[in-house]
């Protein structure tokens, strides 16, 4: 089980019945979205269990096998990104885990969002794209599509909220990469929204207050 950082919003003391799971970009930890949770004016009516899980310590080509914080190897950065896939799916099985966890805890999993940032955004696509459980809503920030090839099909989630967000100045992930992914998901039957932002390879005060009304949005209906 992956080691995790988990937070709660429940000024009220309410049993918690949603669930957001979130995933860091390469070299980070499961602490650096922590401190955007009180940003997020969520409501006061849902009790909401934030986990930020911590990626294994692995060796990534592109840094010359440096062992750091990943969910998978990037062999190359090209623009299609040559990426370790069985790596991903690994991730991904990594952070069903998780969503088992949530679940005998007590939260329906259609209350569960998935959300990921860069690297985390890319195992966020392929967790919720190839699950067999209904889930939440998919929050893609600054990430692309990596196992879009391995995705011939969305199964239960084929109606999820999707919210895709980027900067219109990332040098990291090229925005052509959110547009692609978004593209791809309209022709697997899903309609995401997309957004972008006056911002590089990060997330930005508006994004996040952005981000906190869509969530009280979907968990307003669930």
């Amino acid at each position: 089980m992956l080691k995790t950082v988990i937070t709660e919003h429940n000024p009220k003391n309410l049993p918690i019945t949603h669930a957001v799971i979130w995933l860091h970009g390469l070299g980070a930890s499961g602490h650096d979205f922590e401190p955007i949770v009180p940003e997020l004016g969520l409501s006061d009516d849902v009790g909401v269990r934030f986990i930020f899980p911590h990626a294994p310590q692995i060796p990534v080509t592109i840094n010359g096998g440096y062992i750091m914080p990943a969910w998978y190897d990037i062999l190359e950065m090209t623009l299609d990104r040559k990426v370790d896939v069985t790596q991903i799916a690994a991730s991904a099985a990594a952070i069903n885990e998780l969503i088992d966890e949530q679940i005998s805890a007590g939260i329906p999993s259609q209350n569960i969002i998935i959300a990921g940032f860069s690297q985390g955004g890319a195992v966020a696509y392929h967790t919720v794209l190839t699950n067999t459980r209904k889930l939440g809503g998919l929050l893609a920030l600054s990430t692309y599509f990596a196992t879009a090839s391995e995705v011939p099909s969305v199964g239960v989630n084929q109606d999820i909220a999707v919210k895709i967000d980027h900067g219109d100045f990332d040098d990291i992930v090229p925005p052509v990469l959110g547009v692609k992914a978004k593209e791809t998901l309209q022709n697997l039957g899903l309609n995401p929204t997309h957004t972008t932002y006056p911002m590089a390879h990060q997330v930005c005060l508006a994004q996040i207050k952005a981000i906190g009304e869509w969530i009280n949005e979907l968990f307003a209906k669930s």
